[in-house]
């Protein structure tokens, strides 16, 4: 098994890509190792140690390392748990799940919150998936809409230029009730 890496645009993080599917479909977090209890994948990698957080994509794995942390440390054995996971047959994630999904949104501004998820959905999610991350809908409240950063994306450096310059512009050019996006944490 031959498992390529590339740099993401947040230097703290690095994607893995196995050469296989990871997930079905969607993505899931595991911002801490206590939320890792549901992925025999992501326990193993947090086993590691100096790692602070997994993302899980399509074909990909993002990966977190600890402030303090040095990537020639913490990547090979990273390489080595992912490797040893695939080899085991285990399940990524156990049991039931459903997909991450943008959050549900009840009232009066229905048509403006579809027009919100269908532009992420269709525009900013399969870029921010190519940098090993992912963005969903949290809210939208009086022109402000909220979003949820994850993966590589949660705690980049450049990610508050890419909510204002990229996906704030892209919403407010197709969306006039759009004033101003904000990220929001889990």
């Amino acid at each position: 098994m031959f498992i390529q890496t590339e740099p993401t645009p947040n230097p703290t993080t690095l994607k893995f890509l196995p050469g296989r599917q990871v997930l079905d479909i969607g993505t899931a977090d595991f911002p801490t190792e206590a939320a890792a209890t549901s992925s025999p994948l992501a326990k193993r990698i947090f086993a590691v140690g100096g790692v602070a957080g997994v993302f899980f994509g399509h074909d990909f794995i993002t990966v977190t390392k600890a402030d303090g942390r040095e990537w020639d440390h913490v990547k090979p054995a990273v390489l080595g748990a992912i490797m040893e996971h695939f080899q085991s047959g285990e399940p990524v994630i156990a049991g039931e799940r459903t997909a991450s999904a943008h959050a549900e949104h009840n009232g009066e501004d229905g048509a403006i919150v579809e027009q919100i998820k269908e532009l992420l959905d269709t525009r900013v999610r399969p870029a921010v998936a190519q940098d090993g991350g992912d963005i969903t809908f949290h809210g939208f409240d009086r022109g402000i809409v909220y979003l949820h950063m994850q993966g590589a994306c949660a705690g980049c450096p450049s990610s508050t230029l890419t909510l204002k310059m990229g996906i704030e512009n892209l919403l407010r050019h197709y969306i006039p009730e759009v004033l101003e996006v904000r990220p929001v944490a889990a």
